[in-house]
C-alpha cells in the first residue's frame, strides 16, 4: 500500500512539472520551414503546438509555412478559381505579429466602363484578427474604388482614384491619383475585397485597364507610378495578424497554472485588443531575452561580455547580476565621491570618521551605481536598435566584402549614427537641400570640416540588400570627374544613410528652367561630360541609373557636370544583356520600351538622355513642349517635324539661336532624335553618343 501511495505521489509531481512547463516531451521550443524561424506555441510538429489555430503546416517540397484558417476563396468572372484553408507565413514574431501573404482583388475593364475579367477575395481568419494600426486598404489604378465588405454589412470601406491629370501621380504618394489609401476597420477576421469602376468616369483611362485592391502592411508597399500600368493580376502582399497566448485578462489567466502560459524570468501584459475583449501576451523581463512560453526560454543577457551594453567607469569592473549588471571597484579600492567616482585607495581615517565617510561613498557609490544602471538600460534599448538595423541593412555583408584584400582601395566609410546626427544638426529642415520621390537630401559637415551631401531614403526593399551592398561597393570605388562620389554610408537607421561629396552650383534643372542663363558651350560640355558619366557606369560597372534627367545632374562652379541620385539604379550582373524590374523612373524620361516591357538596359540610359539633350536645347520641359501625341509616342517624330519644316529655331532656347553655331546645334538635335527612337536596339550606345558629342565640341571650337 505504502508504495502504491509513493508511485501516485510520484505521478502526481510528475504531471504537475509537465503542466507547469506547458513543454511537451521531446518537442523544440522553436522549429524551422524554409527560411521561417517558428517560435512555440506554434510548431509545426504534430502535437508540438498549444492547440490546433497554432498549426503551421510545412510543405516538404516547396518548404513553405501555411497557417490553417477558416477559409480562403477567390472568385474569378463570378467562378470559384481557389478554396483554401491555409494562407502563407511569412513571420512569426513573439510580440504578437504573425504576417501572412494574402492575394490582391482587381478588376479589368474595357473603355466603356464594362469588366472584362476580376477576381474577389473572400477571407475569415477567426483566431487572428486583422491589425488596423498595422494594415492599411490600398486601391491602385486609374477611376476605380478598392472596397472591403464586413462580414453583415452591406456598404464596403473603400477608397477611390482617378487619373484625370496623369502628372499628378507622384511616387510614394497615394492621396487619389492613381493610388488611394484607407484604413481598415478594427477587429475583423471575416472580410471580403475587390474592385469596382468608378462609375463618375465611364471611359477608362488610357494608362491602365486594370485596377488592385489589397491589405498590405503600413511599411510593405511603396507606391510607383509603373504600377499602374504593370501591377501583375496574380500579387499577394505581407499582412498582419493578430495573435494573443490566451483570451483572458492577465488577472484571470494567472489564476489557473495549467493554462497560464508566461513561464520564468517572464511577465504577463493584458494586450490592447482592437475588438475590447481581453488577451494577453508574454514578454521576457528586462535584462533577458528569449522565447517567454518556454520553460527556461527567458535567458539572462550578460551586459558584461560587451562593453556597448554596460556603462561601467574605466576604473570599475562590471559583476553581471541576473537580469542586470553592477559597476564595482577592484578588491582593495574604493569609490571616491570627491573625485568623480574614480576608484582609489582607502584613506586612514579615525575610526568614527571612517565609519561615518564609509557610509557617505557607500550611499553615494549606491546612487552612482543606480543612475549607470538606469542610464544603461534606457540606453541599452537604442544601442540594440541600432546593431539590429545594422545587420538588418547588411552592415556585417559590407565590413566583410571592404576588409577583403581586393577592396584595400576602397576608401568608402562605415559611418555611426552619431556622426551623421551631428553633421546635420539633428537632421533639421533648415539643412535640406533637396527632396524627391525616394528620398531627402541634407547638407552635413562631418568632423574633419569636410561638406557632405546626406542622402536619407524614404524606404528601402529588403529583399534586394544584397544587390544594394554590392552597389555600394561597386560606387565607392568609382572615381570618375563626372559621378558625384559616395563617400560612405550609415546603416545604423532604419533605412541607409548615403554620404556623397558636395556639388556647390546646384542642379542642371535649375540653371535650364529657373531663369539662369547659359552659353551653347556650355550646354554642349555639359551634355558630353554627361554622356561620358553614363557611357562609364554601363560599360564599367554594369550599372544603369534608371532616372537620368536634369535635376539628377550636378554642377560645379565652372559647370563640371556630375551624375548623381543611384536611389533606383540597378546593377545588370556581368553576362546578361538585361534586368526584368518593376518600372520606376521619372515620367517623361522613362524609356518607353522599358515602360511597356519591364525590361531594363543600358539603352533605357540612352533614351532618358535624349530627353535631357531635348531640355538643354530648348529650354522647356519635355512636359510643356506642343507635342502632339504624348511623351512616349511623339517625342522623336516632333522634333523631326520641326526639322523638315525648318521651324527647329523656333523652339530654340533664345540662347542658342545664334547663326554661327546653327550646323551644331541641328546636330544636337539629330542626335536627341536618334536617342529618342522607340525602339532600344535602333538608338546608339552611350559610347556613340559619347564620341558625336565630342566631336561637335571640335566643330564648334573651330567655329569660334
Amino acid at each position: 500500500m505504502k508504495l502504491s501511495k509513493q508511485v501516485w505521489l510520484l505521478n502526481f509531481i510528475l504531471l504537475r512539472f509537465i503542466i507547469a512547463t506547458n513543454t511537451k516531451l521531446n518537442c523544440p521550443p522553436v522549429d524551422e520551414c524554409g527560411k521561417v524561424t517558428i517560435p512555440y506555441p506554434f510548431s509545426t510538429i504534430d502535437d508540438c503546438y498549444l492547440d490546433e489555430s497554432y498549426y503551421i503546416q510545412c510543405d516538404p517540397k516547396t518548404q513553405i509555412p501555411q497557417l490553417n484558417i477558416s477559409s480562403l476563396i477567390v472568385l474569378q468572372d463570378g467562378q470559384l478559381s481557389q478554396s483554401s484553408g491555409h494562407l502563407e507565413v511569412l513571420e512569426i514574431s513573439l510580440d504578437g505579429r504573425l504576417i501572412v501573404a494574402i492575394p490582391a482583388g482587381y478588376g479589368c475593364f474595357n473603355d466603356h466602363g464594362m469588366y472584362t475579367s476580376y477576381s474577389t477575395i473572400s477571407i475569415e481568419t477567426v483566431r487572428f484578427p486583422f491589425s488596423s494600426t498595422q494594415n492599411k486598404l490600398v486601391g491602385v489604378g486609374c477611376d476605380i474604388e478598392a472596397n472591403i465588405w464586413l462580414a453583415k454589412s452591406s456598404m464596403p470601406t473603400s477608397c477611390g482614384t482617378n487619373c484625370d491629370r496623369f502628372n499628378d501621380i507622384k511616387n510614394g504618394t497615394c492621396q487619389g491619383s492613381g493610388c488611394c489609401i484607407t484604413s481598415i476597420p478594427q477587429g475583423i477576421t471575416m472580410a471580403s475585397f475587390a474592385v469596382s469602376v468608378n462609375q463618375n468616369q465611364l471611359k477608362a483611362s488610357d494608362y491602365s485597364k486594370c485596377g488592385h485592391a489589397f491589405i498590405v502592411e503600413n511599411t510593405k508597399y511603396n507606391f510607383s507610378v509603373g504600377d499602374v500600368s504593370t501591377m501583375r493580376n496574380d500579387i499577394s502582399f505581407p499582412v498582419v495578424l493578430e495573435w494573443f497566448a490566451g483570451n483572458t485578462s492577465c488577472e484571470e489567466a494567472k489564476m489557473d497554472d495549467t493554462t497560464y502560459m508566461c513561464r520564468g524570468n517572464s511577465v504577463c501584459e493584458d494586450a490592447d485588443r482592437e475588438s475590447g475583449l481581453p488577451a494577453y501576451h508574454c514578454q521576457c523581463y528586462d535584462g533577458y531575452s528569449g522565447n517567454p512560453y518556454v520553460s527556461d526560454g527567458c535567458q539572462d543577457i550578460n551586459e558584461c561580455e560587451s562593453s556597448e551594453l554596460n556603462k561601467c567607469p574605466r576604473e570599475y569592473n562590471c559583476m553581471n547580476t541576473n537580469g542586470s549588471y553592477d559597476c564595482v571597484c577592484p578588491k582593495g579600492l574604493q569609490a571616491d565621491a570627491k573625485n568623480a567616482g574614480v576608484c582609489t585607495k582607502s584613506a586612514n581615517l579615525p575610526d568614527n570618521a571612517g565609519k561615518a565617510m564609509a557610509g557617505i561613498f557607500g550611499i553615494a557609490g549606491a546612487i552612482i551605481v543606480m543612475a549607470l544602471t538606469y542610464c544603461g538600460i534606457k540606453k541599452r534599448k537604442i544601442i540594440k536598435g541600432r546593431e539590429n538595423f545594422f545587420k538588418q541593412n547588411g552592415g556585417i555583408m559590407l565590413q566583410n566584402l571592404f576588409a577583403r584584400k581586393d577592396q584595400v582601395d576602397n576608401n568608402a566609410i562605415l559611418f555611426n549614427y552619431e556622426e551623421m546626427k551631428k553633421a546635420t544638426n539633428n537632421f533639421t529642415e533648415t539643412n535640406i537641400i533637396g527632396e524627391g520621390g525616394y528620398g531627402v537630401v541634407y547638407k552635413g559637415i562631418l568632423a574633419n570640416k569636410t561638406t557632405v551631401a546626406i542622402k536619407k531614403s524614404k524606404l528601402i526593399d529588403q529583399s534586394q540588400i544584397n544587390q544594394f551592398i554590392n552597389e555600394v561597393v561597386i560606387l565607392s570605388q568609382i572615381n570618375h570627374p563626372n559621378i558625384v562620389k559616395l563617400l560612405g554610408c550609415c546603416l545604423e537607421t532604419q533605412v541607409p544613410l548615403l554620404v556623397y561629396e558636395y556639388i556647390t552650383n546646384d542642379t542642371l534643372c535649375h540653371h535650364i528652367h529657373k531663369g539662369a542663363s547659359m552659353t551653347f558651350e556650355t550646354r554642349l560640355k555639359i551634355a558630353t561630360e554627361t554622356a561620358e558619366a553614363l557611357f562609364y557606369m554601363n560599360s564599367n560597372t554594369q550599372i544603369i541609373h534608371r532616372d537620368v534627367k536634369p535635376s539628377n545632374i550636378l554642377l560645379n562652379d565652372d559647370f563640371s557636370a556630375k551624375v548623381s541620385d543611384f536611389g533606383i539604379s540597378r546593377f545588370v550582373p556581368f553576362g546578361q544583356s538585361h534586368l526584368s524590374t518593376y518600372v520606376k523612373g521619372t515620367i517623361g524620361y522613362v524609356d518607353p520600351e522599358y515602360f511597356y516591357t519591364g525590361k531594363l538596359n543600358e539603352k533605357s540610359d540612352v533614351y532618358s538622355f535624349g530627353v535631357v539633350l531635348v531640355e538643354l536645347l530648348t529650354g522647356t520641359k519635355i512636359h510643356s513642349l506642343e507635342i502632339s501625341l504624348n511623351v512616349y509616342r511623339g517625342a522623336a517624330a516632333y522634333l523631326s517635324s520641326l526639322l523638315e519644316r525648318n521651324a527647329f529655331f523656333k523652339v530654340l532656347d533664345k540662347q542658342l539661336k545664334s547663326e554661327e553655331y546653327a550646323d551644331v546645334v541641328i546636330g544636337v538635335a539629330k542626335l536627341a532624335i536618334n536617342c529618342l527612337d522607340l525602339e532600344g536596339r535602333n538608338r546608339p550606345t552611350m559610347k556613340e553618343v559619347k564620341i558625336e558629342l565630342e566631336q561637335l565640341r571640335c566643330v564648334l571650337s573651330s567655329t569660334r
